[in-house]
């Protein structure tokens, strides 16, 4: 392979390391009924149910891009979900300028991973995290392959986490977010603002509540009153583009507000028969599978059975979103960017990785969302059931002996882990209009 051809960028810091995790192996999964796509750009996996006979026909729209490595380095080994019973990584990006956009004609510049979603699902599968990844996020991008095969760019120290995908496409997101996090990614795959819209539309809506009226005249979206809204089609793909119409008007805010649409869905596709639903389940398939562009390892249908499996399961408050954690206002590089607060990022791996489950300290969604106050209440604890009597035949009443139980260990609850924004999907939250 030729010398590294492109230099863009700032070297004055060092390139993080890669730390890799391992994921257990197991046996092979043997449900054929459901396929897994990502829910949308800024969401994490969604699960896609589909009768055997349309298996040919979503295979043959699947896009797929390798995940390569540079020369010399070892190569990259792809697990195969179905072997596994336990966690996996899968990286969700959103792109912005891509190839077949409705609007890239009307836009300049390069292709960029507008959006950034690692989804980290435990090897226990009673837990998920997904960490999004502000775009604007200052962060060191590592030598990328190029996808033409003709050499590779050089690594970089400081640059917006959003232009990895100009430097080496799929790929060199997913490297870079492997160094940053320490995590081993062998999952991921890209989808277009087209499919973001018709996502929403598959599902048929999803509700998100709004603090006030919202106007963005940069995404179109116009929402006219407080309270909730169903979302579908270019107006979901609104909300969740808009940055100035919510909180600050930041990316930060907007990553908050996003994941009140998140929440939603997961709540949704748990709890409103999505799973169920045939008609929902196939237009989901075929728009994630013509929409999107998945790595090898995640254009399997065994692959995505296996991730349908353990997600439909994990209770919603259980999966956690989170945002990187990050602060504006800074200077140098930073200057109009995200900053990295490391030491909290620090932790919020250091969970991941050991597969802690953790709560986020309560109220901290982000400038970007809010508890709301309508929220429904939750299940009332249902009313023990009387003992009951045993009559013999002389008539007496004795009351009937209760085996004896081995005591119970209750569960240890989750950690709270502090300095980190986000909201599980149990909790019921309000964009903040800006």
């Amino acid at each position: 392979m030729s010398e590294p051809v492109r230099d863009r960028g700032i070297r004055s810091l060092p390139t993080a390391p890669v730390r890799h995790g391992r994921l257990s192996r197991s046996r092979a999964w043997k449900t054929l009924l459901a396929v897994v796509a990502a829910s949308t750009a800024v969401v994490l996996v969604s699960t896609v149910s589909v009768a055997a006979i349309t298996v040919a026909q979503i295979n043959a729209n699947i896009d797929v891009v390798e995940l390569e490595v540079l020369e010399g380095e070892e190569e990259r080994v792809i697990p195969t979900v179905g072997e596994w019973e336990g966690g996996f990584n899968v990286l969700i990006v959103g792109v912005d300028n891509a190839e077949g956009q409705a609007d890239r004609d009307e836009r300049d510049g390069a292709t960029l991973n507008d959006v950034n979603i690692l989804v980290h699902v435990a090897e226990d599968q009673k837990s998920a995290v997904a960490v999004s990844f502000p775009r604007d996020l200052v962060v060191p991008i590592p030598s990328c392959p190029d996808p033409d095969g003709d050499g590779a760019s050089y690594a970089m120290s400081a640059q917006p986490l959003n232009v990895a995908y100009s430097y080496g496409g799929l790929n060199c997101v997913v490297l870079t977010i492997e160094a940053l996090t320490g995590l081993d990614v062998p999952y991921a795959g890209t989808i277009s603002f087209n499919g973001v819209a018709q996502m929403a539309t598959a599902v048929g809506g999803v509700d998100v509540c709004i603090d006030a009226p919202i106007r963005d005249r940069y995404t179109g979206l116009n929402l006219t009153s407080a309270g909730t809204h169903t979302l579908s089609g270019g107006q979901a793909l609104a909300f969740l583009r808009t940055r100035y119409g919510v909180g600050d008007g930041s990316d930060l805010g907007r990553i908050s507000s996003q994941q009140v649409y998140m929440s939603s869905l997961v709540r949704k596709v748990q709890n409103e028969g999505v799973l169920t639903d045939f008609t929902k389940l196939y237009g989901l398939a075929q728009v994630a599978t013509s929409s999107m562009k998945l790595t090898r390892s995640l254009a399997s249908l065994d692959t995505m059975v296996s991730m349908a499996q353990a997600l439909r399961n994990i209770p919603t408050e259980n999966i956690v979103f989170v945002q990187f954690p990050g602060r504006t206002g800074g200077t140098g590089v930073y200057l109009g960017k995200v900053q990295p607060i490391q030491s909290a990022a620090d932790a919020l791996f250091a969970r991941i990785r050991a597969d802690e489950r953790f709560r986020l300290e309560e109220g901290n969604t982000g400038i970007g969302s809010t508890t709301n106050p309508n929220a429904p209440s939750g299940e009332p604890t249902p009313e023990p059931t009387p003992t009951e009597t045993v009559v013999p035949k002389n008539g007496k009443a004795e009351p009937e002996v209760e085996p004896t139980l081995e005591p119970v260990e209750p569960e240890k609850p989750a950690d709270v882990l502090t300095g980190v924004q986000g909201q599980s999907a149990a909790d019921y939250t309000c964009s903040v209009s800006n």
